[in-house]
């Protein structure tokens, strides 16, 4: 595979003096009798040597040496230049690569010019030890790998670093020479995208990953993603040329405003338009037709000469499909058994026309959702790189599961044909960051397939809004690691990182906690997706208790040593409190479930014994701990509505049932189930979706959604604690029988409309792709004081579905639609 080539800082090797060779011996280290002592009771010999003329890495370099080997032994070593170093005969040395000097120790061996892009080299030459690497940022990589192998130093975050004291400091043998496979790593996260230092210090140094210059900077984009309309803006261009745009049953279409982004001037063209210019939710390009090609590479290289710093421009689709159904399209997508066909025909053209200016810049395209599958013909030009996206994959399984057969075999498709790709791996839940994501086990093993099929770039898309989620700090530096050396134990690597930035005493009990949730999703076959909203599918009674009970256990051992060591163990009870807060989130989602639950198997209720007072104080909590957002794109009112229907959905609650329907009055205990307004998911709270006072409603309450969209906002999906209930008619299934559920649902409309769409309803199954028991309820049916009891038939039901309730966006004629209860009746 050839690797990526990024230009390197100059770097001349110039001739060595003579004078250097009476600086040091030349054995090799295995020959060494003697360690060497560079540290010993606040005394060394020894100095920090650099080039005569330094690059700002280097001289970064040589600083944070100095500065984490004081914090270690007390000892600040000097800085010398190479010159003044050659008169010292008598002097030791750390030198920092690469220059003449460290070249003259390496000798033939090691050629500093030629060493991979961030490789670094540690080598004990005689009394000296040379630090060095790749030109651009190795010799600050191979400080930081030194430290952190030789002095214990960790950087667990950005504001909380480990320095062991050490009174001597030796070296025995020293001959370690790495360069990372993966030449683009990104951990995105919060802390590590706001803090360039730490960034470098991490060893990540991708477009999101903000090192400073003088760090070794990072790899940038010109432009990021989803290029296309950046790049061709449809107001200023669809007007005159609405042939660059996609064809779509025969019309030339731009996207809805908001899902373009509502660039400047968008939303008049689109108000300009007829209803069939418009696509939702948006389009692509014609990226065959030359004349926008043209066009767009000239703005390309208008762009990239004003960001000389660009090692990367994307030429990449939007973020919706939509792609161009023109005939020269549909021609090169057929012929090729991919829409990436055609995108590639672009991105080639545009490549070309780069190279001949940019030589050393990547034109970066995605393979992402319609594209992802790899062309027969098409083939991506060297300076091509092709970034597939995970978007659709379930990580509570690796890419060797038959969940992720399709994405893998697009994985290894591409890497037949592509002998460098990029992968945007995700790594977190982005409908909901605070909810527990156990995708403990696949990251290790999904970052080696990356790397044994040509992936040489990896964004790991996680919690980059948010500092507070599952264990988001140890994510962040797991993952760092990870990427850096993928060989390394993601066990030990855990371990590590609960010993030094919690405490060792809870290395056990959070390694006992990750194997509780991992085991419960992987026992579900749960797709664990990365846009959902609750664990009710995967996540049991027992392994809930268990998990609840190892968080009670971290938090009373913190309070512990925190009062025994208040300075070696400050903030550690804050710390476990937080990670409590994603279990403590279920148990407000889940609490009648669970509590059900108990009630039908006799299973131990270990949730909180009031579950309104449990939402206030969750709310409290994020407050500490500065959360501004739950979710992805979420705002400061969206943030409010979703504490206040946490907090909302529990008042007045007594723990005591509402009244038994009409349809569940002859039918035995535990039969049936009673799903209520806070048992529902309630989508864009404040916006799509309200809990309002209602006296025709069974306990007072009622989920209501305007009559101004049709979003399924409101859902439910289907427990595994149904199949606890007992027959309603009391007989057993037989052998290999399904047991079945009748679903009703009682709902009404407040509308002024004679006739027409009041609400729809039905089930979906996220497994099946396919929706069931659909019903379109008129204003007659349900345009009514008190509500309507809707049955939607016999069904067989699992965790994969949901029931859901959309209004029929009908403003001005439809005012509201309201849910007062769901009951499940198992036949």
């Amino acid at each position: 595979m050839r690797r990526l080539s990024f230009p390197a800082l100059s770097s001349a090797l110039l001739c060595v003096a003579t004078a250097f060779s009476l600086l040091v011996g030349t054995g090799a280290a295995s020959a060494f009798a003697a360690d060497l002592v560079l540290a010993e009771n606040g005394r060394s010999d020894y100095a920090i040597v650099l080039p005569d003329a330094p690059t700002p890495v280097q001289q970064t370099a040589a600083n944070e040496l100095r500065s984490y080997f004081a914090q270690a032994t007390g000892v600040e070593l000097p800085i010398l230049a190479e010159k003044d170093a050659a008169g010292k005969t008598d002097a030791k040395f750390i030198v920092v690569g690469p220059g003449p000097l460290s070249q003259k120790l390496l000798g033939a061996a090691v050629d500093e010019s030629k060493l991979d892009y961030d490789g670094i080299v540690m080598k004990r030459v005689g009394d000296s030890i040379v630090l060095t690497g790749h030109a651009q940022r190795g010799s600050l990589y191979a400080v930081y790998e030194f430290l952190e192998t030789r002095l214990g130093v960790r950087w667990w975050t950005s504001a909380e670093t480990t320095v062991p004291k050490s009174a001597v400091v030796k070296v025995d043998e020293l001959d370690y020479a790495y360069a990372p496979k993966l030449e683009y790593r990104d951990s995105f996260y919060r802390d590590v995208t706001s803090n360039g230092v730490f960034a470098a210090r991490l060893k990540c140094n991708g477009n999101g990953s903000p090192a400073p210059p003088e760090f070794g900077d990072r790899h940038r984009f010109q432009y990021f993603v989803h290029s296309a309309y950046q790049l061709i803006p449809p107001a200023k261009y669809y007007r005159e040329h609405p042939e660059w745009f996609s064809e779509i049953d025969g019309v030339r279409k731009v996207g809805w405003p908001a899902w373009a982004g509502s660039p400047e001037g968008y939303a008049e063209l689109v108000a300009e338009l007829k209803p069939e210019q418009i696509h939702e939710p948006g389009t692509q390009l014609c990226f065959t037709n030359d004349e926008m090609l043209a066009e767009m590479t000239k703005n390309a290289l208008e762009a990239l000469r004003k960001n000389p710093k660009a090692s990367f421009l994307s030429i990449s689709q939007n973020d919706w499909r939509g792609n161009c159904q023109c005939e020269k399209c549909r021609k090169i997508d057929e012929e090729n058994g991919s829409p990436a066909g055609s995108l590639l025909y672009g991105v080639n053209k545009v490549a070309e026309a780069v190279e001949k200016e940019f030589p050393n810049v990547y034109v970066e395209t995605l393979a992402y959702q319609y594209t992802r599958k790899p062309p027969k013909i098409a083939r991506p030009r060297d300076n091509v790189v092709i970034r597939l996206c995970s978007i659709e994959c379930s990580f509570s399984q690796p890419l060797a599961s038959e969940q992720n057969k399709t994405f893998r075999e697009d994985v290894e498709g591409w890497s037949k044909i592509a002998d460098k790709l990029f992968v945007w791996d995700y790594v977190t839940d982005f409908a909901l960051y605070l909810l527990p994501f156990p995708n403990y086990r696949v990251l290790d093993p999904n970052i080696d397939f990356y790397v044994d099929h040509n992936v040489v770039g990896l964004f790991e898309q996680g919690d980059y809004q948010a500092e507070t989620g599952d264990f988001v700090q140890l994510r962040a530096w797991v993952i760092a690691k990870l990427l850096w050396n993928p060989s390394l134990d993601p066990k030990a690597l855990v371990d590590e990182f609960v010993a030094g930035y919690y405490a060792p005493e809870l290395v056990p009990i959070y390694g006992r906690y990750f194997d509780v949730l991992s085991n419960a999703v992987e026992k579900s076959n749960v797709y664990l997706g990365i846009y959902r909203t609750s664990t009710n599918d995967w996540l049991d009674p027992a392994s809930l208790n268990e998990a609840t009970r190892l968080q009670n256990e971290a938090l009373e051992i913190a309070k512990r040593l925190e009062a025994e060591n208040p300075e070696r163990f400050a903030g550690l009870v804050k710390k476990v409190r937080r990670e409590r807060i994603p279990l403590d989130l279920v148990w407000l989602q889940e609490y009648r479930r669970m509590a059900l639950e108990s009630k039908l198997t006799g299973i131990e209720f270990v949730g909180p014994a009031d579950p309104h007072k449990a939402a206030l104080d969750f709310s409290a909590t994020l407050d500490e701990f500065g959360l501004t957002r739950s979710r992805e794109a979420d705002s400061p009112e969206g943030f409010k509505n979703f504490k206040q229907e946490l907090i909302d959905r529990y008042e007045g609650y007594d723990g005591s049932d509402p009244p038994a329907p009409e349809v569940c009055a002859d039918l035995p205990l535990g039969s049936w189930l009673d799903v209520q307004e806070y048992d529902m998911n309630k989508n864009q709270f404040g916006k799509w979706t309200f809990v309002e006072k209602d006296a025709a409603a069974s306990n007072g309450r009622a989920v209501k959604m305007p009559g101004t969209h049709f979003e399924w906002a409101t859902n439910w999906r289907f427990p595994s604690t149904l199949a606890r209930l007992k027959s309603a008619s009391g007989k057993e299934l037989a052998e290999g029988e399904a047991p079945k559920y009748r679903v009703y649902a009682f709902v009404r409309a407040d509308a002024s409309a004679q006739d027409g769409s009041a609400m729809t309803l039905g089930v979906y199954d996220e497994d099946a792709k396919r929706g069931t028991a659909h019903k379109d309820l008129s204003v007659k049916e349900i345009a009514k004081p008190d509500y309507t009891c809707v049955d939607l038939g016999l069904l067989e039901l699992k965790p994969s579905q949901y029931i859901w309730f959309a209004p029929p966006k009908r403003p001005g004629e439809v005012d509201a639609v309201f849910i007062d209860r769901v009951i499940v009746v198992r036949e």
